[in-house]
């Protein structure tokens, strides 16, 4: 994106980031600080929660899924408490149906782990309406099957028989996919 097209930090430059993987959290919220923010980091929808409803930040970065919880109910709490934050949703899970539900509670942008900090800003601080450049190192077609079965086993429980159901698979297809390890 060229310069024009991004927003200026401004005076509030409070960033709230809510992840639960802690290494991740840290080198981000160190590389925010570098361009500018002042960012509070925390890994758990409680605390997320916490910040959003006593001093709701101008920005955020939530992950998707916590160990506590969804994302989304940070994301809902801030929409409400500061209807002008600018809010980016990060998940390692991308899919299209809770991409769509993040926008249509208040996200103004979407982004698939892994997204560096550049990324984060340039979604953070985006004014124009021109969609993002591709990824550079996209995930294969195999990879993303993976990630969609992985996604659908976690929310039926690690049921493998669940999981064969409503993916409409044969079970011990799924079995034999599921011991496999993740494709590049």
């Amino acid at each position: 994106m060229s310069e024009r097209e991004l927003l200026e930090i401004g005076e509030d430059n409070s960033l709230l980031l809510v992840d639960d993987d802690e290494p991740f959290l840290r080198r981000l919220a160190r590389a925010m600080e570098k361009r500018g923010f002042a960012p509070e980091a925390v890994e758990t929808v409680a605390a997320g929660k916490a910040i959003a409803a006593s001093r709701p930040p101008a920005y955020a970065v939530i992950d998707l899924r916590l160990e506590d919880g969804n994302g989304l109910d940070v994301v809902e709490l801030l929409r409400e408490k500061r209807p002008d934050a600018r809010i980016v949703v990060l998940t390692g899970y991308g899919a299209i149906a809770t991409a769509v539900a993040a926008v249509k509670i208040g996200a103004t942008d979407y982004l698939s782990k892994p997204a560096d900090a550049n990324d984060v800003t340039a979604a953070l601080l985006a004014t124009g309406e021109d969609r993002p450049p591709p990824p550079d190192n996209p995930m294969s077609a195999d990879r993303v099957r993976w990630e969609h079965i992985q996604r659908v086993f976690e929310l039926c429980d690690r049921n493998v028989s669940e999981t064969a159901r409503r993916l409409n698979m044969h079970r011990r297809t799924l079995q034999r996919i599921l011991a496999k390890r993740s494709p590049k």
